[in-house]
């Protein structure tokens, strides 16, 4: 009985490697495409993983990785007991937070043109909602900047037909959040509603069709029918923009950033740039800087499971 329960698992291993070489053989073609991004997403994300290790020691640019003195979690208690910490964190999870607020509007705007009877409307309509995306970020940051201007800007002459005074916004603390969220929402609302727009076109229309007999109206056939059928693209979408949540656009931010708007501005990101690659005047602090982008990726990935534990608890959609 020994000998017999000992060869099963033996046999087992061998049928199961038997047949993933068969299935290799079989569709290559497919292997060898999902092969070019496996490759891709390891050299550029794994394996720069090793150089995590400076947060925890005392890296010296002259020297290797591994030289620097281990010196634990020095680097993460100098960000904690600087004061200004919290205000780094806060300015990050308040524009995150913001930005989720906004997060259905794309579900949204799917919705309305999903129930649109004019083919060339919704044909315009998407293509003037899908072009601000393929915007650079430095055009756009250009252009926003252009239009906040105190003198000329649209944004003021619009003000002004509705008696607001000029003003050059950008440098006012209390509006950086609304101008990058809602310069935001214009730039990527269309692109990422197409998602969405795919989801609702795979829909049965016999529910349509039953809702329709039953006598229910287009809010009621949103409101039973199609949410509930992208709403685990939702979910899932949901799950993934929270396990970001401390990753505010930094490329924009530093654009749009100033030394009047820096009390709302700054964020973590934009810090570790500063500390660790752009201090001026001083030798960039590599070691800090990579601690605080640890902290940062520990705090979303500890969101992102969080977060899909929940979700799929009350929807039972989910990453995993």
């Amino acid at each position: 009985m020994k000998n017999l329960s000992h060869t099963i698992p033996q046999a087992n291993k061998k049928s199961f490697w038997k047949k993933a070489l068969f299935d290799i053989r079989r569709h290559y073609q497919l292997y060898l495409l999902v092969l070019i991004p496996l490759i891709v997403i390891i050299l550029f994300k794994y394996v720069p993983m090793y150089g995590i290790q400076i947060a925890f020691r005392d890296f010296k640019i002259t020297k290797s990785i591994t030289s620097g003195k281990f010196v634990g979690l020095k680097y993460f208690k100098k960000f904690f007991n600087n004061p200004q910490a919290m205000t780094y964190i806060w300015n990050t999870i308040s524009i995150s937070i913001y930005e989720l607020c906004t997060f259905p509007l794309s579900l949204i705007l799917a919705l309305l043109l999903h129930y649109v009877t004019s083919r060339k409307f919704r044909k315009v309509v998407q293509m003037v909602s899908y072009a601000p995306y393929f915007i650079s970020t430095v055009v756009m940051c250009g252009i926003i900047l252009q239009f906040l201007q105190a003198r000329g800007g649209l944004i003021n002459l619009l003000l002004n037909l509705i008696g607001i005074e000029s003003k050059n916004w950008i440098t006012y603390p209390s509006a950086f959040r609304h101008i990058y969220v809602w310069s935001g929402v214009w730039q990527s609302v269309g692109y990422n509603s197409i998602i969405y727009i795919a989801a609702l076109s795979s829909v049965s229309m016999e529910l349509h069709e039953a809702a329709l007999v039953d006598g229910a109206n287009i809010l009621q056939r949103i409101w039973h029918v199609d949410i509930p059928s992208v709403m685990p693209t939702f979910c899932v979408l949901l799950i993934i923009r929270c396990g970001n949540i401390m990753n505010v656009g930094f490329q924009k931010v530093l654009l749009l950033q100033n030394n009047l708007n820096l009390r709302t501005s700054e964020i973590i990101s934009t810090y570790a740039y500063n500390i660790g690659l752009n201090s001026s005047g001083s030798t960039p602090q590599y070691s800090y800087g990579t601690a605080i982008g640890l902290f940062t990726s520990v705090v979303n990935l500890i969101l992102l499971v969080i977060v899909n534990k929940i979700i799929k608890k009350l929807s039972g959609s989910g990453l995993w």
